[in-house]
């Protein structure tokens, strides 16, 4: 251990055949030399870590961590990273140019991190803080979400005031967090309506546009097809415009929609659509304060932090045709 120290931290008193040894076998572990931490020196320099750069989500993300790292005066850097390659192994490399890069901290907004992966960045004493974590991460671990329930009541409560008794949902993945919160605050509203809830009326759709146009179809088929139906996803609610658009129904004389998340896409659609607004932008610019605070040695009381949902009501809902 002593021999292997010293080839990490560079010292000359070992023997060339031991330093090719010790250096083979680092390389061959996926070690990778972390320098020594000195604040004087630091950079004021933070990672961005997102699944894809190419949704209007991703760029909502982009947008409020840049705006807070400005007035904190950091800099950011983005990479998209798959948390898995094609064999299903782990992914690293893009875990190594953290490292190499020097930063300071780093903000996930990825679908998962493994557990290697989250063991390998506790190892290297990098702070970091998760924006709306799929699954619930591992005790201890910082992050920032929004009231999933609170927006999936408030959601089904709108489509219950104008009338709708038979309001379907279609949700995401059935174990996600946000996924099965919102599909709870679906439940209760029903439930505080004194309305029974049907488990025909419960489809996932994985946050897949094509898949949500699937599970809409299946709905429309059913003997008592719904008059409305709250779609967990704004991009899964263009899915479902398009199944109804195949029968011939029109939103929302025939069938309302209520999506989720408040994307731009929920402006351009026709009709505009009413949706849940999700303040992905908030919710980073907070992530990347909750990581200033980690890179200053305070940790907080709290790991989990929700900022609140509102509703947008836009033209793709109505009272039910009579």
């Amino acid at each position: 251990m002593p021999t292997a120290s010293k080839v990490v931290n560079g010292r000359e008193d070992v023997a060339p055949e031991t330093r090719r040894r010790v250096t083979e076998a680092l390389d061959r572990l996926g070690y990778v030399r972390r320098p020594r931490f000195d604040a004087s020196k630091a950079p004021r320099l933070v990672d961005l870590v997102v699944h894809s750069l190419e949704s209007s989500w991703s760029g909502a993300v982009l947008h409020g961590a840049e705006e807070a790292a400005h007035d904190a005066g950091l800099e950011v850097v983005v990479s998209a990273a798959l948390t898995r390659t094609r064999a299903g192994r782990p992914e690293r490399g893009w875990l190594d140019k953290l490292v190499a890069r020097g930063s300071s901290g780093v903000l996930f907004n990825l679908a998962e991190l493994s557990d290697s992966q989250y063991a390998w960045l506790e190892q290297h004493r990098i702070p970091f803080v998760m924006i709306d974590p799929v699954q619930e991460p591992p005790e201890g671990v910082a992050s920032v979400g929004a009231a999933n329930w609170q927006g999936g009541l408030t959601a089904t409560e709108h489509l219950l005031s104008l009338g709708h008794e038979r309001v379907a949902v279609i949700a995401g993945h059935r174990r996600t967090m946000c996924s099965s919160a919102r599909v709870a605050g679906y439940r209760s509203a029903l439930a505080s309506a004194g309305l029974r809830h049907r488990a025909e009326y419960v489809r996932h759709a994985g946050f897949d546009e094509s898949l949500a146009r699937r599970r809409m179809l299946e709905l429309l088929d059913l003997p008592e097809p719904p008059t409305a139906v709250f779609v967990c996803s704004d991009r899964m609610a263009l899915g479902v415009y398009e199944a109804l658009a195949e029968r011939g129904l029109r939103v929302p004389d025939d069938v309302s929609v209520v999506g989720f998340d408040d994307l731009p896409e929920a402006r351009w659609a026709s009709p505009a659509l009413t949706t849940v607004r999700q303040p992905l932008s908030e919710m980073a610019a907070t992530a990347l304060r909750s990581l200033l605070r980690l890179m200053d040695g305070h940790h907080p009381e709290s790991t989990r932090t929700e900022l609140s949902t509102r509703l947008v009501e836009r033209a793709s809902t109505a009272p039910p045709r009579r």
